[in-house]
């Protein structure tokens, strides 16, 4: 059950009323770059017969949750209490033991380890039929005098420790706090009163088992900022940063991250806090195709660069493998298997298509057996990017419970789609999508341009052709892909639910649940004019060159480039069908400079 409720917005609304023109227009645009579009109508800024005030002028409901429940349940359950916080005025108690009497009570749990909801369900009080052995699905329920000394409870329940932390977070998104509160200081509306109207309300299993994001290309944004802003005594990305991140995905209810792997950025699992703090918020770790058994290979293999080959040094190369799997077999984990060069550069050690497939075989095998004598029951996956997918078409055998992770051409189209017998497959199928990409000299960093009509059109291919199983983004440094990012994993989340819309009408309901109705089109229409102009020709492509060569033109008169404004050949109607955005093939992309030891992706 998905309501749809409207947020406003906090601060600005005076100040954006009395704007006019093109200001407005350009603060609207601005605005709707970074405020929440998801608010779920269970929740009033009143008073509800029959319901649960999580807040008002006599205080706040307390937030119960059991100390021995996982870890990111509390985390979570923290958040909350300063969600409700920052818009009711007034921060919740958190107890781990049922207070002797309440007015009215949160209670958060996972069903076999929250001792109270698991009480509840014994005694009949909530209905937990569907939860029991589901993936990532969860229950909010208004429950009345759910214990002696208890009028009224809103029960948040969660089939596994995901499930229950992604059931908080939709109750923040529900009070009208964004996925971006902290990340873009999206500031939510203030309200003085909260309350969750009776019912119960169902979600998941999602649609795509493992939903995440790649960070890439870090050296610009993510960094830097954490390097000299958010962890200076760190000086690079380590657990206080990717703490955030984590954060950030469950609030998006995602779950898995190949993490930053950059020269510039020291390896995720060089320091064994960054695991510790994955596993302790629920994250599922993986890494890209180039970095099979959870290895960092630019950062990580200290030896000549000629002697990571597999065919001439295979005990050298199992051993730094094996010391990954002995190191983080404890945690949750989706396992890259397979090899590619150190720096994201084609495998070694074999010259024809034959020798690649026997020797991809090989390390498949060995790789596989390094997990364990039942190899099956570890998620595995495998990628075949570039070159790769020439080997896997000559005939490279994977194994039936891996998971096969199609990638896109890096610019949106993807490469192959499942046939009869990959849709099959034991280990299900992937994709691995490009929101941003650098290789030279084919780049886009700067914008977040990829049209929400493209991906939605895309992954719902892909979808349909049974690639449920694995769902990574590469969003670069995060920024500036906020809304790319939501769309996506939103999309990851519900399929079903959000496939049947345009760009348009997506837009425009987007800023209208942000907004209001008034407004809402018209920013829906900015946001559509911008992806469409830059579906055209992205701004990173007006120009390109090569290592070593001067700069070429995009081939565009100075007078068509200064024309690109709203026109009907550019701006389709909110009803327009998203395959319109196919009607014309992508221009050639044009390349950005590398920064010094920028790796292609």
């Amino acid at each position: 059950m998905h309501g749809r409720g409207r947020a406003g917005v906090s601060g600005n609304s005076g100040r954006f009323r009395r704007m006019t023109g093109a200001r407005r227009a350009l603060a609207a645009l601005m605005l709707a770059l970074a405020m929440p579009a998801h608010a779920e109508s269970f929740v009033r800024f009143a008073a509800v017969p029959g319901g649960v005030t999580l807040a008002d002028a006599a205080g706040a409901a307390p937030i119960l949750s059991d100390p021995g429940d996982a870890a990111v349940v509390g985390h979570a359950s923290d958040d909350l209490a300063d969600d409700i916080a920052a818009v009711a005025g007034r921060r919740p108690e958190r107890i781990m033991a049922p207070p002797a009497a309440a007015r009215t009570l949160v209670i958060v749990g996972t069903l076999g380890a929250g001792r109270t909801v698991d009480a509840l369900a014994a005694r009949g009080r909530i209905d937990v039929r569907r939860l029991r052995g589901a993936w990532e699905s969860f229950l909010i329920v208004t429950v009345a005098r759910p214990m002696p000394g208890i009028d009224r409870a809103l029960v948040i329940v969660g089939s596994d420790r995901r499930g229950t932390a992604y059931g908080v977070y939709e109750l923040s998104r529900a009070i009208g706090v964004s996925p971006w509160v902290w990340w873009a200081d999206v500031a939510p509306r203030r309200h003085a009163t909260l309350a969750v109207a009776a019912g119960t309300r169902r979600y998941g299993p999602p649609a795509v088992r493992y939903r995440g994001i790649f960070l890439n290309d870090e050296d610009w944004g993510l960094q830097p900022w954490a390097a000299r802003t958010h962890d200076p005594e760190r000086g690079d990305i380590g657990p206080k940063t990717y703490r955030r991140i984590f954060q950030l995905l469950l609030r998006l209810k995602a779950n898995t991250l190949w993490p930053a792997m950059h020269k510039v950025s020291a390896p995720f699992n060089a320091d064994p806090a960054n695991a510790r703090a994955a596993d302790d918020w629920g994250i599922v770790m993986s890494a890209s195709h180039a970095e099979p058994m959870l290895r960092n290979n630019v950062g990580e293999w200290r030896e000549r660069a000629d002697r990571f080959d597999y065919a001439a040094n295979p005990a050298g190369v199992a051993a730094y493998w094996r010391e990954r799997v002995q190191a983080n077999a404890r945690y949750e984990n989706l396992w890259p298997l397979g090899m590619r060069g150190i720096h994201d550069s084609a495998l070694v050690g074999a010259t024809t298509a034959d020798d690649k497939v026997a020797l991809l075989q090989r390390i498949i095998a060995d790789q596989r057996a390094m997990l364990g004598a039942e190899p099956r029951r570890v998620p595995q996956l495998f990628t075949p990017y570039k070159e790769v997918l020439d080997v896997y078409r000559h005939g490279l055998a994977v194994p039936d419970d891996v998971t096969l992770v199609w990638p896109d051409d890096n610019f949106g189209y993807i490469r192959h789609v499942p046939a009869a017998g990959e849709r099959a497959r034991g280990g299900g199928n992937g994709v691995y999508y490009h929101l941003s990409y650098l290789g030279a000299p084919l780049s886009y960093l700067w914008l977040s341009t990829t049209p929400p009509a493209l991906v939605q059109e895309e992954m719902t291919r892909a979808w349909d052709r049974n690639a449920r199983r694995v769902w990574i983004a590469n969003v670069g440094d995060i920024k500036p892909a906020e809304i790319a990012i939501q769309l996506f994993m939103d999309l990851a989340w519900d399929v079903p639910g959000r496939r049947r819309q345009s760009q348009r009408a997506q837009l425009d309901a987007w800023a209208g649940e942000t907004f209001g109705r008034a407004t809402g089109t018209a920013i829906g229409g900015l946001l559509d004019t911008y992806y469409r102009l830059n579906f055209e020709r992205r701004p990173e492509h007006l120009q390109w060159w090569l290592p070593g060569q001067k700069p070429r033109g995009s081939g565009w008169t100075r007078r068509r480039i200064g024309s690109r404004r709203r026109s009907p050949r550019t701006c389709a109607t909110p009803g327009s069908n998203s395959s319109a955005i196919r009607s014309t093939p992508p221009p050639p992309p044009i390349a950005v400079p590398s920064p010094p030891n920028a790796t292609p992706r």
